[in-house]
This record gives structure tokens, sequence and C-alpha cells, in this order.
């Protein structure tokens, strides 16, 4: 008998989308390697034939997911368009992923617990074309900062950005693993605030 997963049977919902929602809700639930294809199918009410016609394979599905998934925070890239401050983008970025990852805990862990992870095709599924263009963004945000003189001269503009987000990134998995396994997490959003400022201190030349 299929899973009940929230949203999968609702009507006017394409075969596409019935098996996207599925396979996050399941492979956030009981992880990427314990969920196979037949379970999604049987979730989604559609074929395995189906899933491959779509996805092509398991990992493809998730690559999908993941790609939605930063579709839908693009908006973030033109809400900081008109910010004059190359600091206050970074700052209001950090705070539109959050955001994100709290209305939307599957995709969060998902990014966290299986983004990271080689695959046996040899790829990390986490490096979409979406998070690519995310990398690019912060990218783009670092290199006006260092034409304005404001980033410190020994420190490479690719050593700042993967200091960031790897330093965002494992504090949000930790918080993943506080609520599944009582990891010693304890710290809010505010927290996480905070160290971004501590953080860019260390990067940016004192005024």
């Amino acid at each position: 008998m299929a899973q009940k997963v929230s949203g999968v049977h609702e009507s006017g919902i394409s075969s596409h989308d019935r098996i996207l929602l599925a396979a996050k809700q399941l492979f956030a639930k009981d992880g990427y390697d314990n969920t196979s294809t037949a379970a999604i199918a049987r979730t989604a009410g559609t074929s395995e034939s189906q899933l491959m016609k779509h996805f092509g394979s398991k990992e493809g599905l998730l690559e999908a997911i993941f790609d939605a998934g930063w579709a839908s925070m693009s908006y973030m890239f033109r809400a900081i368009h008109d910010l004059q401050s190359p600091t206050e983008k970074l700052e209001v970025m950090l705070e539109m992923i959050l955001t994100n990852m709290e209305r939307d805990p599957e995709l969060r862990d998902l990014m966290l617990l299986e983004g990271r992870r080689i695959r046996k095709e040899g790829h990390m599924i986490l490096l979409t074309k979406g998070y690519l263009q995310f990398v690019g963004v912060i990218d783009a945000i670092l290199t006006e900062m260092r034409a304005r003189g404001e980033l410190r001269v020994p420190v490479s503009n690719d050593a700042i950005r993967s200091a960031l987000n790897s330093m965002f990134e494992g504090m949000m998995r930790d918080q993943v693993l506080a609520q599944r396994m009582g990891f010693p997490a304890t710290y809010d959003r505010k927290d996480m605030q905070r160290i971004f400022k501590i953080m860019m201190r260390a990067f940016v030349t004192a005024e």
C-alpha cells in the first residue's frame, strides 16, 4: 500500500509533479538510499517507467528536486539587486535562505544531508545549475567589494566564499542533526546572524 504523502494526490497535479513531490517527502523522511523508485512511483500513483521517462534515474530525480528548490529561491537574486552595500546584499541573501529553509524543512534536510555526497555516477548532486547560479551571485558581490577596496588583500574571493558557504551550511546541518538526533546545536537564527557579522569583520578592511 502506498504511503500517504501530503499533496501528492491532489487533483490537477501532473505525474511529473506528483513524482517530484513524493520523492522529496520520501527522501527527506526515509533517506535517499533507503527509498526505492518503486516506492516513489507507488506513492505518486504512477509507474516506474513514468519516473524514468521524466527524470532518467533516482539520482536525476534528486537533482531535479534541488533544481526546483533553487528555482523557488531565485527571487532573492532580484531582491538584492538595488541594494547599495555589498555586505548588505550578502546579509539579505543569508536572511532569505534561512527563511526559505524554515518554510521548506524537507528541502533543507535533503540539501544538507544528501547534497554533498558523491554518488556512484561520480558527481555531487548539490552542484546543480541553481546552486552554481547562487555561487556566481556571491562571487559577483565579492568582486564588487574587492573593486571598492573593501576586502583584505591577502584573502582570495574564492576562499571567502567557501568559508562563508561552508560555515553556514555546517551550522544549518548541525541544527538538523539536533532535531533528529539530539546533537548539541542549540543556537538560533539570531546567533547565525551575529556569526555572519563577526565573520565579515574578519574579511572587510577597517573603515
